[in-house]
């Protein structure tokens, strides 16, 4: 099974979400789960990958519009999240917004 995400139809949206994580889990790995799953029920979600070692967690969710990015990020749950992200579980994260204009792929 591929942990990569598909590749889409042409422009969409990548949200990359950089982050630096405080001790301890803390409710963190149940939230995240709880948001992979309530992001994919949105509109305009197209799919997600996510890395993260001891400190250092990158995610990239894919989106077809602005509106549908905008959409999630005013979601009222996830914005419970993010607070709780602010307070507990991040000690830095860099947000940035990027329009997918062309995508290759290879695979064996």
């Amino acid at each position: 099974m591929s942990h990569l995400a598909n590749t889409y139809k042409l422009p969409y949206y990548a949200v990359v979400f950089a982050s630096e994580r405080t001790e301890g889990d803390n409710g963190y790995g149940v939230m995240a789960a709880k948001m992979v799953e309530l992001a994919s029920k949105q509109e305009g979600y197209l799919g997600i990958e996510s890395a993260r070692d001891s400190n250092l967690g990158i995610t990239i969710s894919y989106w077809k519009t602005l509106e549908d990015i905008a959409a999630w990020k005013a979601h009222a749950a996830h914005q419970v999240a993010q607070e709780r992200g602010k307070k507990e579980w991040y000690s830095r994260f860099v947000v940035r917004v990027c329009k997918v204009e062309r995508d290759y792929s290879f695979e064996m």
